[in-house]
């Protein structure tokens, strides 16, 4: 599975040692639908729309929404432990096998 550095937190554990919250997230593409109008007026509509898509690149970019996979919660030594550097926005690959999870890096 692919997922996203959403957010990187420093937080402290119940015994008070320092540590960090990682929280990955999976994000995925609502795909659009071409959808033919059944009537003119829908037809204009679409029309005036596609126009402001052209005037407004924002409109026309497509909709992704995030799905949370995982929250590591890591004392400092268990994340230094992992020896991964996590950074907001770097997309990971993960590997799910014989109960290990597997991190690698997508550049």
């Amino acid at each position: 599975m692919r997922v996203v550095v959403q957010r990187i937190e420093s937080i402290r554990d119940p015994s008070g040692n320092l540590g960090k919250r990682v929280e990955l997230v999976e994000e995925n593409v609502v795909p659009s639908f071409a959808i033919r109008p059944p009537s003119e007026e829908a037809r204009i509509v679409q029309d005036v729309f596609k126009a402001l898509q052209q005037q407004v690149p924002m409109l026309g970019m497509k909709t992704q929404f995030k799905t949370p996979k995982i929250i590591l919660f890591l004392t400092e030594q268990e994340y230094e432990a992992l020896g991964i550097q996590f950074d907001v926005n770097q997309i990971y690959d993960i590997e799910l096998s014989g109960q290990t999870m597997k991190f690698k890096k997508v550049s």
